[in-house]
């Protein structure tokens, strides 16, 4: 997958296209990644320990990593994802400014 847990993207398609934030979650097997903040869905919970109240929740859907794309460090504007080698490591890096995206 070319986003990982922790990186800042924004929405590319879909009802919150635009919508920036940064990933909580990744699924690789089904190519999904939880956004903070977007497609956030109505759950119905019923009470529980944890939850006595029970009653409706919202809370962020998988989207398709697809749909995301990371922000460049140096701009802050979304770009796609190439790869480099630097010191027998495979890095991520900015297409439009060339910065790396790993930490």
């Amino acid at each position: 997958m070319h986003v990982k847990k922790g990186d800042k993207v924004q929405v590319i398609s879909g009802k919150d296209k635009g919508k920036q934030g940064v990933i909580l979650e990744a699924y690789p097997k089904l190519n999904r990644v939880l956004v903070e903040g977007v497609n956030v869905v109505k759950k119905h919970a019923k009470p529980s320990q944890a939850n006595p109240q029970g009653g409706i929740l919202s809370q962020e859907a998988p989207i398709h990593a697809s749909n995301v794309m990371p922000l460049d460090p140096k701009t802050g504007a979304p770009t796609r994802v190439g790869y480099n080698v630097v010191d027998g490591k495979k890095v991520r890096v900015a297409k439009k400014s060339g910065e790396t995206l790993d930490k």
